[in-house]
């Protein structure tokens, strides 16, 4: 397995959504089935031994390594999703973004009480989407082994927010 391939197969886009911005464009590694596959390799190399009960993915992008993670772990898989999309009994949590504020839902029945709980999305940029999330975990009585993260911008400092002993990132920026 190789981080470096990974690393060299996320595209940098500069000033995208906004000047100054340098995002970290994940659709050129899902277009390399070595370096996708060798990310879901990682995860599944790192969490093998953890007798995960569900892996939460994150809308949207989260999903993408989550559910395939699931089943190479055998595992439940659920879904973090804004409000209104989840067609069941949910639970919602609200967090704070740059300016005002944002939500997500997750179904009341997604984690069974004492359950442990891998959380995982794309990114790690300010941490507020998956400290959310796992407020919603917590909530269910679901226990957090870690969050997983495909990529990891270390200057936001969204490590800050959750538990940093709890989090494993492939690629750090």
């Amino acid at each position: 397995m190789n981080i470096e391939r990974i690393k060299k197969s996320i595209r940098n886009v500069p000033d995208f959504p906004k000047p100054g911005i340098q995002f970290k464009d994940i659709t050129t590694l899902l277009q390399n089935p070595d370096a996708f596959g060798e990310t879901i390799d990682f995860f599944y190399n790192t969490f093998k031994n953890e007798n995960i009960d569900v892996i939460v993915g994150i809308e949207s992008r989260g999903f993408i390594f989550a559910a395939p993670l699931s089943l190479k772990l055998g595992c439940k898989f659920a879904l973090v999703r804004k409000p209104g999309k989840l067609p069941y009994n949910t639970i919602s949590e609200e967090y704070e973004l740059e300016y005002g504020t944002d939500a997500i839902e997750m179904h009341k029945d997604a984690i069974i009480d004492g359950d442990r709980v891998l959380i995982v999305d794309d990114l790690l940029a300010t941490g507020g989407t998956a400290n959310a999330t796992g407020s919603l975990v917590k909530r269910l009585n679901g226990k957090i082994i870690s969050y997983a993260f495909v990529i990891e911008l270390v200057e936001l400092n969204g490590a800050g927010l959750l538990d940093p002993n709890s989090i494993y990132s492939i690629v750090k920026y």
